[in-house]
């Protein structure tokens, strides 16, 4: 019979090899989980992803729209889920033990020269001092003509330019649609993308009178004749625009690109140097004042690097009606909640 002879520096030896040895194997383990199912008592990233989902639907998004799943993976240790609302998607990231969502991650690697410019999969809720800040910031509204909040916005911004004239330097209106063959489509029909073509051969043809026209059309329906009239429009000089495409459907095509780019789908979204805006947090609370003609003037200071002069001049801070309208405002409260509403393409 041999006789082992231990002393106490062996053992502790002994079970320091040891430890150093199952430290290793979970260590492996952890990082080859798929080796291992057998040892993998955590949630699996389908279960993961069914729980954020829920989540994102029942309280993120509490009704106003629905999230469905896309893919789930794996990336820089955390579970990548990818998710639809609407026509647009979206990557957001929880822990593999299913306890913490990020539904927006920030990348900090540099940006490669490739990248260029990309514009964000979704807007990110910003406050004034996290705006992106440049010399002399671009903002773009997209809309649609018939669209009641791509009125207001177009309401909001004529109200801001007729107050601070030099606005106009700083912002655009742009337009959602389609091209098809040599005819523009819109989501709301025939006569919206009439009018969007109207607005854009105006806009790009005949600078000084947009604003003019735009703010009387919007008064009422049916008056497009009387306002190019009223407002000095070259009409003959409009409707070459219109039936040649080499002039109007070019120049509508090149905003139809630039909302496929950005990836808007709502009238109105709101566009800042190629970046797109928050209007309302997730909470529905204003970030920059609500839909007024003063949330045009505040997002322009808020980008701007070096103040403009009319910064110090707050312009009017009501809610602009909504749809066709005399008034700047309107009565009905219930017509105008302070949101972020806006008219989505047809699914």
């Amino acid at each position: 019979m041999f006789k082992i002879n231990l002393n106490k520096n062996t053992i502790l030896l002994g079970i320091a090899a040891l430890g150093i040895i199952v430290t290793g194997a979970l260590i492996y383990i952890n990082q080859n989980p798929n080796q291992f199912p057998f040892l993998n008592f955590g949630m699996s990233n389908d279960a993961i992803a069914k729980k954020s989902l829920d989540y994102l639907n029942t309280t993120v998004l509490a009704g106003q729209a629905q999230a469905s799943l896309v893919g789930v993976s794996e990336e820089s240790g955390l579970v990548k889920i990818k998710i639809k609302v609407g026509t647009s998607e979206y990557d957001s990231y929880a822990t593999k033990d299913g306890k913490l969502l990020f539904p927006q991650a920030f990348n900090l690697e540099p940006a490669t020269s490739q990248q260029g410019n990309q514009n964000n999969q979704n807007a990110a809720v910003q406050t004034c001092e996290t705006l992106p800040k440049t010399d002399k910031p671009q903002l773009e509204a997209y809309v649609v003509s018939r669209c009641p909040y791509g009125l207001q916005m177009q309401r909001m911004m004529a109200d801001a330019i007729k107050n601070i004239p030099d606005l106009a330097n700083y912002v655009k209106v742009r337009y959602i649609g389609s091209v098809s063959g040599n005819t523009i489509t819109s989501m709301h029909g025939e006569a919206e993308a009439k009018e969007n073509l109207r607005q854009i051969c105006i806009r790009d043809e005949q600078a000084s009178k947009y604003w003019g026209y735009i703010s009387c059309q919007m008064k009422a329906s049916g008056t497009e004749a009387s306002c190019e009239k009223s407002t000095g429009v070259n009409s003959a000089k409009l409707n070459s625009c219109i039936s040649d495409p080499n002039k109007g459907v070019t120049y509508a095509k090149e905003d139809f690109d630039l909302a496929a780019k950005y990836n808007v789908s709502g009238s109105p979204t709101l566009v800042l140097d190629g970046n797109e805006v928050a209007e309302f947090d997730s909470s529905n609370q204003p970030i920059f004042g609500g839909r007024a003609s003063d949330e045009i003037r505040a997002i322009i200071c808020c980008g701007s690097t070096n103040q403009p002069s009319f910064c110090s001049t707050k312009l009017n801070t009501a809610e602009a009606a909504t749809s066709f309208s005399a008034a700047y405002g309107s009565s009905d409260s219930s017509a105008n909640a302070n949101s972020g509403t806006n008219c989505a393409s047809a699914q």
